[in-house]
C-alpha cells in the first residue's frame, strides 16, 4: 500500500473525541455532532448509504435521489460545516482551511452513528473529503461514489484542472466586493443554465444562505488543495461519475482519477451539463447513481 508522507497531509487540529462545538457560552460535545450537521437517518436496510454534498449546497441537493433509496437502504444525510443550514458559530476557519477538517467531520459522524461499513456518495468537495476519510479508515467504506470530483482544480504543468490562478483571483475578488452579485453570475455558470432554471435558482438559494466570509474561505480552500499525490493511498473501490460538460471539472480529470487511484475504479461520463447534475438533470443522473450504488466493480470493469 502506498505510504502517506508525514509532513503535508495528516495535520488534523483536533482529535475526534475532543471536538468541541461552541455556541455563545455553551460547549456541545459528543452527541451534538448530529445536531451540528443536521444529520438525518432515513429508510431501513442492512446497507448504509451516506450522502455528502458539495460547496454552496446543503443536503437538499439529494432530494431527487433519496426517495429511490429509502425502501432498500438506511440513508444518512448531513450538512457539512459552513453550509447555510449550519450554525456559522461552529465554523472554525483554521480547522476548515484544509479538506482534512471535513474528512474528520465525516469520520466523527460515522462514529457517532456506529456505522461499521457504508457506501459513501460524495459530490465535489465531499467526494474528496470522503477519499481522505477512506485513507484514514478504509474499513468504514465499502466503496466511494464520486460525483463531479477533482483532486485539484488549478492547471499546473501537464495537469489540466480547468482553472488558471488568475481565474480564481478574479472570482475571489468578485465574492469580496459584492457577494450577491457574484452568486447571480456564478450559479448559472456552474449549474449550466440561465437564472430562470429551477436548478440555478435552487443553487443560488443555498449559496445565498452561506455567510459570505465563510463562503470565501471555503472557496479559497477548494481552489488551493492538491490531493494528486495521495490518490494512490485511496484503496477502497471508487465509482467516478462525471458530466460530459462541466465548467468546474473537465472530463480529463475523471480519467486522471481513474488512472491514479490506488484501488479499483471505474468512470462513467453522463451526457449532462453542469457541476450539479443530480439537481439539474436528475432524470439522467439518478439512474446512474442508483446503478453504481447497487452494483460493485468487477474485475473486467476496471
Amino acid at each position: 500500500m502506498p505510504q502517506i508522507p508525514n509532513s503535508t497531509l495528516l495535520h488534523f487540529p483536533t482529535p475526534i473525541h475532543k471536538i468541541k462545538l461552541k455556541k455563545s457560552n455553551r460547549v456541545y460535545m459528543g452527541s451534538s455532532i448530529a445536531e451540528a450537521h443536521n444529520v438525518r437517518v432515513l429508510g431501513a436496510g442492512d446497507t448504509v448509504v451516506v450522502l455528502g454534498h458539495g460547496f454552496g449546497t446543503d443536503q437538499s441537493v439529494w432530494k431527487h435521489l433519496i426517495p429511490h433509496l429509502v425502501d432498500c437502504y438506511k440513508v444518512i444525510v448531513y450538512d457539512h460545516m459552513g453550509a447555510g443550514t449550519t450554525n456559522p458559530d461552529y465554523f472554525d476557519f483554521d480547522r476548515y482551511s484544509t479538506l482534512e477538517g471535513f474528512a474528520y467531520d465525516l469520520l466523527a459522524i460515522l462514529e457517532e452513528f456506529r456505522v461499521h461499513k457504508c457506501i459513501y456518495v460524495g459530490h465535489s468537495l465531499s467526494s474528496m473529503a470522503g477519499a481522505l476519510a477512506s485513507i484514514f479508515r478504509p474499513d468504514l467504506f465499502h466503496k466511494l461514489i464520486m460525483l463531479s470530483a477533482s483532486p485539484r482544480f488549478l492547471n499546473t504543468g501537464d495537469y489540466f484542472g480547468g482553472f488558471e490562478q488568475e481565474d480564481i483571483d478574479e472570482l475571489c475578488g468578485a465574492m469580496e466586493s459584492n457577494y450577491k452579485s457574484w452568486v447571480s453570475g456564478f450559479a448559472p455558470l456552474v449549474v449550466g443554465g440561465d437564472m430562470d432554471s429551477v436548478a440555478v435558482q435552487e443553487f443560488s438559494r443555498t449559496l445565498f444562505n452561506m455567510r459570505p466570509d465563510i463562503a470565501l474561505s471555503m472557496f479559497r480552500m477548494i481552489f488551493t488543495f492538491d490531493l494528486r499525490h495521495f490518490l494512490g493511498c485511496v484503496t477502497v473501490p471508487c465509482h467516478i461519475i462525471q458530466s460530459s460538460k462541466d465548467l468546474a471539472v473537465p472530463v480529463a480529470v475523471a480519467e486522471y482519477l481513474h488512472q491514479n487511484l490506488g484501488g479499483k475504479s471505474i468512470v462513467e461520463v453522463v451526457p449532462t451539463e453542469g457541476h450539479l447534475p443530480q439537481l439539474s438533470s436528475p432524470e439522467l443522473t439518478i439512474p446512474v447513481l442508483l446503478r453504481h450504488i447497487q452494483h460493485d466493480i468487477v474485475d473486467g470493469d476496471c
